[in-house]
């Protein structure tokens, strides 16, 4: 029997209720990122943050695995390149924070604020139903599904009922991701791969679709009107008329329906 993830965080709940997790305030993690370097992190692995005002701060020398930080207010901080798997963050607010070449594997991030955040080259698998990505850079992020490891089941991205609207995917790979009912209202996605992407209910419109990968995806109510579908792949798709919006979009003609 094949089983579907698509809340890979309730193991990172679980595992964060298991484990004992000290008790630090914004100082105690001041001083520690203030000692750090490369070969001696700030260990905050396993720690509960929770509810904390961290922002504005470097956590580039600081090991935060498996921590959690549920409500904690990260904005404009820097968590550039670091490992965050395993952490919990439901309702944390990283708005402006540079996660740029982040890895967030097995994560419940549910109502989480990152507009305007770096989130350039990351790795996502996680939860992020009804977050906040408005503005957010994505491009080139590898937030799709890897065929090729998928021990537990299919785990993907899910983004249901988020916010990305204005954001930048160009170039990003969101194949097989959960986006249903999704705002991307001028939203970048220039040669994104959204291929077997669940879009039922998105709205597109306004969106730089050109180079774009839909093919095979669920586009039920996806509205496009206003996007631009310049080189816009559509296999699959057999009544392009049925596409909500199709014929308020812009280069229609240049799209590819096959």
């Amino acid at each position: 029997m094949k089983i579907t993830f698509y809340w890979p965080g309730l193991i990172a709940a679980l595992f964060c209720m298991a484990v004992s997790a000290a008790e630090l305030d914004r100082l105690a993690i001041e001083k520690q990122l203030a000692k750090a370097d490369k070969n001696h992190l700030a260990d905050l692995r396993r720690k509960d943050l929770t509810g904390l005002d961290l922002s504005g701060l470097d956590f580039t020398k600081a090991d935060l695995w498996g921590s959690d930080m549920r409500n904690a207010d990260l904005s404009n901080s820097n968590l550039s390149g670091l490992n965050l798997d395993l952490t919990v963050m439901s309702k944390i607010n990283l708005s402006g924070a540079n996660l740029s070449n982040t890895s967030i594997f097995g994560v419940h991030m549910g109502s989480a604020n990152l507009s305007h955040a770096n989130l350039s080259g990351s790795r996502f698998i996680a939860n992020l139903d009804r977050a906040n990505l408005s503005h957010a850079n994505l491009s080139h992020a590898n937030w799709g599904v890897d065929m090729k490891n998928q021990p537990m089941g299919l785990m993907r991205v899910s983004l249901n009922n988020a916010n990305l609207s204005q954001a930048d995917l160009s170039g990003a790979n969101l194949n097989r991701a959960l986006l249903r009912h999704a705002k991307l209202l001028e939203s970048i996605l220039k040669n994104t791969v959204l291929f077997a992407a669940d879009l039922a209910g998105a709205d597109l419109s306004g969106a730089d679709l050109s180079g774009a990968d839909l093919s095979a995806c669920n586009l039920e109510d996806t509205n496009f009107a206003g996007a631009n579908l310049a080189g816009t792949r559509f296999k699959g798709v057999k009544n392009k008329s049925a596409l909500k919006g199709i014929d308020a979009s812009k280069n229609l003609e240049a799209a590819i329906f096959e």
